[in-house]
């Protein structure tokens, strides 16, 4: 049931329900953006179906002047726009706050509560009078209850004309409606209610250095700049807008301006095996290349990652999570592939993975991922979830070093070659564990077979038990020896905090911080550690050693980060507690707090002891 609810300046959550292909992306991106233009740090989270249309979709907006992220706790504002859920929608309302319905047609006496405020326009009706056609009525009502919003929240409108004039400045047409629409719900609201209500929004300056975008958009921008100049993939959700972006960039970037040549390749692939061939065959010659998917390409893909990792071919695969198992249910968020990921194919494999918590940690982590995988001529990941590759986060701008040089790893020129009395392409030479590798074409003597078979050293086919040995602990000690390499994990600590340590990963980390800093309010103080990379290095294990309970705090079934743990560290068993949600939403604080509770309390009793 509801909570009640606590009233503030620039500090809501709104949820807008409605149905899925009606166009109300569209008027929900508006609102968004206007809250960021007016200073108010704000995110956005979309959750909708996998249908085309017709079933329900909310949009989730957070608005949060301390900077807070993570998804609502809980939501004073919901827009009903979709009788189907009305039952739903309405019931997550917190006591004392608002529904803001269209009584075109009237409300069922069992949707109301007598302790939230109804606000009814006739929306329909409206747009019915005021327009022409039944799709643009249909859009156009979108826009109606988003000026209504404007009255209600006290929104600048200003600054909505201003992006309506940006957006449609060579549709005059489309402009005039949706001025139109802005009117009708924005005076309707100014004459039928008290405006603004309580939980009015006040202009800030806290967006000035920040930029609204999807991890899987900054994901993009960061193979741009990291030089890859190769993309194969398959069409999945959610990992598909991580190519269209690379395309969209490709298209500015790198097209030749005298020549109108492409200096890029992308690729549609007939299937998820075939996309990783591709990327290893443009990465065995030279090109940096990748491939964005979903947990299920992953699995289809295993058969070639581990030729990769045994023949030692860089290369780069974006995993977006999402909820599984199977195909799952496709348009919500989890972290379920991490084992999938961390171990990927058949035969012992370990692989260089990188989690983001955000995206600019996914425009970061991207660049980072190709310097990784050529230098240690291995597939790295970058693994990051629906809700960050496909949500509106705000973050601080991206920044670039203008004399960054591509990490190329161990790559022999023809120069090199010549001089070389001999190349044998596995053997290590300099106990790095890391053996030189050459291009295709470059030198007669860089020749040599690319074995995904058993080889030896030299790389002869081989069959013999010791030098396949040898082969496969070398390839474990490099990869192991990424650990002080992959990005280092983040460690809040506290003085005099409580032997209890919570340790999380990727887009958990927003909802932990905004937790942690709850229960500090409390005179409670947790350490936390955040993992970034993976293999693990000894940061990692000595906040293990440093806890006597660490809280693992994740979004999947089957504690995956847990039992990582268990497997890559010495930490004991007893010591590690799970907190899991595996529901398909963004996590927000609430399960976070309700979670580690209980562990909190049994550390204060056994302390008492």
């Amino acid at each position: 049931m509801a909570k009640d609810s606590d009233y503030g300046v620039n500090d809501l959550g709104l949820k807008i329900a409605t149905v899925n292909g009606t166009g109300s992306a569209s008027a929900n991106g508006l609102l968004l953006q206007a809250l960021f233009r007016m200073g108010i740090p704000v995110s956005g989270k979309n959750v909708f179906p996998s249908n085309i249309q017709g079933l329900p979709t909310w949009y989730e907006v957070r608005v949060n002047k301390d900077g807070y992220t993570a998804r609502s706790p809980d939501f004073q504002l919901v827009v009903a726009m979709n009788p189907e859920s009305y039952a739903r929608d309405i019931e997550e309302v917190v006591s004392g706050g608002w529904v803001l319905y269209d009584n075109t047609r009237k409300l069922d006496d069992e949707f109301r509560r007598d302790d939230v405020t109804f606000l009814g326009i006739p929306l329909a009706g409206m747009c019915v009078e005021h327009f022409q056609g039944s799709r643009i009525r249909i859009l156009m009502k979108n826009i109606t209850y988003v000026g209504a919003l404007v009255a209600l929240l006290d929104i600048d409108m200003d600054v909505v004309k201003g992006m309506l004039q940006e957006k449609f400045a060579a549709k005059q047409h489309l402009m005039d409606a949706n001025f139109t629409a802005i009117a009708l719900g924005h005076e309707y609201a100014e004459e039928h209610f008290d405006c603004p209500l309580p939980i009015r929004l006040e202009a800030m300056d806290q967006t000035r250095d920040c930029v609204m975008v999807t991890g899987n958009a900054a994901a993009a921008l960061g193979c741009v700049y990291a030089g890859a100049t190769v993309g194969a993939w398959y069409p999945i959700t959610p990992a598909t807008s991580l190519m269209d972006g690379f395309t969209e960039y490709c298209h500015r970037f790198r097209v030749d301006p005298d020549t109108g040549k492409n200096n890029f390749c992308i690729l549609q692939a007939e299937d998820e095996l075939a996309a990783a061939g591709m990327v290893i065959g443009a990465s065995w010659m030279g090109a940096r290349a990748f491939s964005p998917t979903a947990g299920p390409g992953i699995s289809l893909m295993s058969e070639f990652i581990g030729l990769a990792y045994y023949a030692e071919v860089p290369c780069v695969f974006f995993d977006i999570q999402r909820t599984g198992p199977s195909t799952g249910m496709p348009t919500r968020t989890q972290q379920s592939d991490l084992m999938l990921c961390v171990y990927a194919s058949h035969g012992d494999t370990k692989h260089i993975v990188l989690f983001p918590a955000d995206p600019k940690e996914c425009f970061e982590f991207s660049v980072q991922a190709f310097d990784l995988a050529e230098r240690f001529q291995t597939p790295t990941f970058v693994v990051s979830d629906l809700d960050i590759g496909m949500n509106d986060w705000m973050i601080p701008k991206l920044e670039w070093d203008d004399s960054f040089k591509p990490d190329r790893g161990k790559v022999l020129g023809a120069d090199e070659l010549e001089k070389a009395e001999n190349f044998y392409r596995y053997l290590d030479l300099d106990g790095d564990h890391i053996p030189p590798r050459s291009l295709p074409g470059v030198h007669p003597k860089g020749a040599y077979f690319t074995r995904g078979s058993g080889h030896d050293k030299y790389g002869q086919y081989t069959e013999d038990s010791d030098a396949y040995v040898e082969v496969m602990d070398r390839l474990l000690a490099k990869v192991k020896s990424a650990a002080d390499r992959v990005p280092a994990p983040e460690v809040y600590r506290t003085d005099g905090g409580l032997g209890v340590g919570i340790v999380s990963i990727g887009g958990c980390h927003w909802a932990v911080l905004e937790a942690r800093d709850t229960f500090a309010a409390e005179g409670v103080h947790l350490d936390y550690l955040r993992i970034r990379g993976f293999p693990f290095n000894e940061t990692v294990e000595q906040f293990l050693k440093d806890h006597d309970t660490v809280i693992v705090i994740e979004q999947n079934r089957d504690e995956q980060l847990k039992n990582l743990l268990l497997l890559e560290t010495s930490c004991a068993k007893e010591k590690l507690q799970s907190v899991r949600y595996y529901g398909g939403q963004p996590l927000s604080k609430g399960y976070v707090i309700e979670g580690v509770t209980p562990f909190l309390t049994r550390e204060h009793e056994e302390a008492k002891q």
